[in-house]
């Protein structure tokens, strides 16, 4: 699958596995922090969504469009290298990404100054996603019923993040779940999930993704447990404005605001359980 043209010789292709690199290395120039080990679990999600634009061979532009099921597809990493920005790059693997989703509703995180940009492409907005920082800093004993993620089946961790999220995504969560560095909690009662959560590190801390829960105490006692897990490291939590209870988590564990996207939609919309939501897994992959 490639796209290009010999008047300025700029190729479109899908990204190799050993090129996928290429895209975090950009995310990283731009501040976006991804994860050590982010691009690597990306990538199982959906190994025909990430392309790479290459102008005379070299790569110069990315962008993610990674497909769940039959409906629904979500853009991230639309990235070009400074020097090739104002040439038409961009637009050209733009168009290319939202072709790969033709029929699907498509969501991405956007930064906020990009947001009329997506307007004119047909995206609307649903709601803001605030990323919060600080110093991890457990604030209790540790909650009653909390298990370590991995000691659980992947199956029954994958039927409780289905009702978080909008697809089952196995794949990525056996790749998520399992990599090295990545540390989670689930609250369990009886042989219930009733919420669970994940940190992996950073370059600079670690980033917290996903911080799912049944209501506010489980979400708190599973947030609680991630930072006791990497006390005094720094720790980012994204969690979706809608979720006031989420922004009160935030602030009682003294994080403040460093960042924001726009959740927006083309072609439809996601009823995401937002009260359910208290970190997103990641701004790339919805």
């Amino acid at each position: 699958m490639t796209e290009s043209t010999s008047k300025d010789h700029f190729e479109i292709r899908l990204a190799k596995e050993d090129e996928i690199q290429f895209l975090c290395d950009l995310a990283a120039g731009e501040g976006w922090n991804p994860g050590l080990r982010d691009i690597e679990c990306f990538y199982q999600a959906d190994k025909t969504g990430f392309f790479i634009g290459l102008l005379n061979e070299e790569p110069v532009a990315c962008i993610s469009a990674v497909k769940y099921g039959a409906d629904y597809g979500f853009v991230g990493f639309y990235i070009v290298r400074e020097q090739w920005r104002g040439k038409g790059y961009g637009l050209r693997i733009w168009d290319y990404a939202l072709n790969s989703l033709s029929g699907r509703i498509v969501g991405l995180d956007g930064v906020v100054d990009q947001q009329d940009n997506y307007i004119k492409s047909g995206f609307k907005l649903s709601h803001r996603n605030i990323r919060f920082e600080g110093t991890a800093r457990a604030q209790g004993k540790k909650a009653p019923g909390l298990v370590d993620v991995k000691s659980l089946p992947l199956e029954q961790i994958m039927a409780f993040d289905a009702g978080c999220f909008f697809q089952e995504r196995k794949d990525f969560l056996k790749a998520w779940l399992g990599e090295e560095g990545h540390q989670g909690f689930a609250a369990v009662d009886g042989d219930k999930i009733r919420g669970y959560g994940l940190v992996r590190p950073f370059f600079d801390g670690y980033k917290t993704g996903p911080l799912f829960a049944d209501d506010p105490v489980v979400a708190n006692d599973v947030f609680d447990a991630l930072c006791e897990a990497i006390e005094g490291n720094t720790i980012i939590l994204d969690v979706p404005e809608n979720n006031t209870e989420g922004l009160l988590l935030a602030e009682r564990y003294g994080l403040v605001q460093s960042f924001e996207t726009a959740r927006m939609y083309k072609g439809g919309s996601v009823n995401l359980p937002l009260d359910r939501i208290y970190g997103i897994t990641s701004f790339e992959l919805g």
